[in-house]
């Protein structure tokens, strides 16, 4: 997901530095879950309402854990850590940020995360291909995702799926 969110980033004409930043940074998106109980983040099926509202929570949790720091890369960090769920339409979690006020690292965290776990198996779901999960993020293009960064995305796509697939390598 990092190497994702750092080819991303170098797409969309972050400098060199920036999307080197996002590669050590964007790991920390969920430091939150540690305050989750395994009980919610390994359930099998679907979350209740109550489970739902404890799950949102990590992204609050994560921001506090990382606190403000006079580091560039934790304070980034935190920022993802705030900023991965909210929405491009504003309909997202915790804080209900729109548009260009969700920081760019946190759109860009949030279209690579989503990548992420719709490819991979859950212990709630199945994988997804790379052509479903690109269907779903392309439909969300303008509510989800900002438009511009699914461009982006599409275009790096190869990389993407080499990545992907490298990584699948080692872990087989």
């Amino acid at each position: 997901m990092s190497l994702y969110c750092s080819l991303l980033g170098a797409a969309v004409g972050m400098s060199l530095e920036h999307s080197e930043m996002l590669l050590h940074a964007s790991p920390l998106h969920d430091v939150g879950k540690i305050a989750i109980s395994d009980e919610i983040l390994l359930k099998p099926g679907r979350l209740d309402h109550a489970e739902w509202q404890t799950m949102k929570r990590h992204a609050t949790i994560g921001g506090e854990l990382l606190g403000t720091q006079d580091s560039d890369l934790l304070n980034m960090a935190r920022s993802i850590a705030l900023t991965h769920h909210e929405k491009w339409d504003g309909s997202g979690y915790p804080e209900g940020l729109q548009g260009d006020a969700i920081p760019i690292e946190g759109r860009v965290a949030s279209l690579c995360d989503v990548f992420d776990a719709l490819t991979s198996e859950r212990p709630y779901k199945k994988a997804w291909t790379v052509e479903e999960a690109m269907d779903e993020i392309t439909k969300s293009k303008g509510t989800h995702f900002d438009p511009d960064l699914v461009e982006a995305y599409e275009s790096i796509l190869p990389d993407v799926v080499q990545i992907k697939e490298q990584f699948s390598e080692w872990s087989s």
